[in-house]
């Protein structure tokens, strides 16, 4: 079976970042980082950057992410969010008011024209998000 999954870039921020997302969606948790191989670590400094994090939830989300070492070109993310849909408007009110704090609300979570609950925001984290309760 075939995965579409999103998997977020940071400069350093990767274990900060995952670690606010699992105590948001919940689920567990598993980071690599360079330094567990040595031979792609370029910078020493740089060991305890994130190679690889997966975050992998109750009801089967995974998200992943890793760090950008300064070696590589790194971009922030634009154009484009992470989707969250298909929860009741109570559990999308949850997550909501988790990943508001410190966020760029984009969009109020409100009803939409096409019901439920919907809003927009960019988190602490510079990552887009959008998030859809379904109608009850």
């Amino acid at each position: 079976m075939a995965n579409l999954n999103p998997y977020l870039s940071f400069r350093t921020e990767a274990r900060q970042a995952m670690e606010f997302y699992r105590d948001v969606l919940g689920g567990d948790l598993e980071i690599t980082t360079f330094g567990e191989f040595p031979d792609m670590v370029q910078d020493p400094d740089q060991a305890d950057l994130v190679m690889h994090a997966q975050l992998t939830t109750d009801d089967d989300l995974v998200l992943m992410a890793s760090d950008t070492p300064n070696g590589m070109t790194y971009e922030a993310p634009a154009g484009i969010s992470v989707s969250l849909s298909g929860n009741t408007q109570a559990r999308t009110q949850e997550v909501w008011d988790a990943l508001s704090a410190g966020a760029t609300v984009t969009m109020p979570l409100d009803t939409p024209p096409w019901g439920g609950t919907f809003g927009m925001l960019v988190d602490r984290f510079g990552i887009a998000w959008m998030l859809h309760g379904d109608p009850e």
